[in-house]
């Protein structure tokens, strides 16, 4: 694995955000106070909502799951990784009250798991409102030319597969009842920066994104929305545990992982108060995609490190747009 890969894997830290809201520790989880008031959000906003996260036990689909709980929905959580579930579970509940969130060991790749998903969610909670694909797994993020074949299929097992089964498992009661809300923790879909080394794992993601907004069209106008929020940043690193840099490495600047308006990386729990606004918004964003950074200057997050923000010209792509920019490769013809 690639040594910037090996960072992105071992991510943990430090969260800067207030902590007003009950502190639960967890000594398997790395987590710290959520905090929606302090991002100006009710934490009624989700009230009577019903939500499905995958992968919702570690980094980003942590933060995703303990926001949307704290936002007063309820919350099933789906992941591989047994121990990190039930403790999510625990977390949540101390957190929010008793039966606020279930745990359901899921392998997403598996059509079997996901309909067992499909009926404890039903059977404990009556309906899902809100799917939150973000199930994925960060090592699979090597090159082509020098990553198995094993590692692509993978890849596009969990995010492409993975999404498929949970849509066709979830969207059509959203569609009977005419409400939901269906998202995907995308990322870039042309390029990954080869720092990063994530071909495979780019692949997979690209992958569902194009599920995702073909959905999107497939349920226009019926009062299901659907849309794709890209995490960038969204992290917590402990520099104690990174690997050696690999010889002819540069010595790691821990600096260089800063994100514009925080102290480093952003926190999971950053990261899911932007998804619950995202998530009240999807209305707004139905069909098109968003990355975190521009959700957080729609809701006026309270960066704790404004003086590193610069301006951005984001604006909303056109339905042609956005498909020739799946087209598109590139520039073309070099002049």
């Amino acid at each position: 694995m690639p040594y910037w890969g090996q960072i992105l894997y071992l991510i943990e830290g430090r969260n800067l955000m207030a902590t007003a809201a009950q502190a639960v520790t967890s000594t398997i989880l790395n987590i710290e106070p959520i905090d929606l008031a302090y991002a100006g959000l009710k934490e009624d906003a989700l009230k009577g909502e019903v939500a499905v996260v995958t992968g919702g036990a570690s980094n980003v689909g942590l933060g995703y799951a303990r926001a949307i709980a704290r936002a007063g929905a309820k919350v099933v959580i789906a992941d591989f990784n047994a121990e990190a579930g039930a403790e999510t579970e625990r977390v949540i509940n101390a957190e929010n009250g008793p039966g606020t969130a279930l745990f359901v060991k899921t392998d997403v790749t598996s059509e079997s798991d996901i309909k067992n998903l499909a009926e404890q969610a039903f059977e404990k909670f009556g309906k899902v409102d809100i799917l939150v694909n973000n199930a994925m797994n960060m090592r699979l993020n090597g090159p082509i030319l020098s990553s198995p074949i094993s590692d692509l299929d993978s890849s596009y097992a969990i995010s492409g597969r993975g999404v498929a089964l949970a849509i066709k498992a979830f969207v059509p009661g959203m569609l009977e009842r005419g409400h939901g809300v269906v998202t995907y923790s995308a990322t870039q879909f042309h390029f990954m920066p080869p720092m990063v080394g994530g071909t495979v794992y780019c692949a997979g993601k690209a992958a569902a994104t194009s599920v995702m907004m073909s959905l999107a069209n497939e349920v226009k106008d019926t009062g299901v929305y659907v849309f794709c929020l890209t995490p960038a940043g969204v992290a917590r690193i402990d520099f104690s545990k990174l690997p050696p840099p690999q010889e002819g490495m540069p010595k790691f600047d821990p600096s260089m992982f800063a994100m514009p308006g925080f102290h480093g990386m952003i926190p999971p729990e950053a990261g899911g108060a932007a998804m619950v606004y995202c998530i009240l918004h999807a209305k707004e964003l139905h069909g098109s995609g968003i990355i975190i950074n521009d959700a957080f200057d729609a809701m006026n997050y309270p960066y704790p490190n404004p003086a590193t923000l610069h301006k951005r010209e984001s604006r909303r792509l056109s339905d042609l747009e956005l498909t020739m920019t799946f087209c598109n490769m590139g520039p073309g013809f070099k002049k």
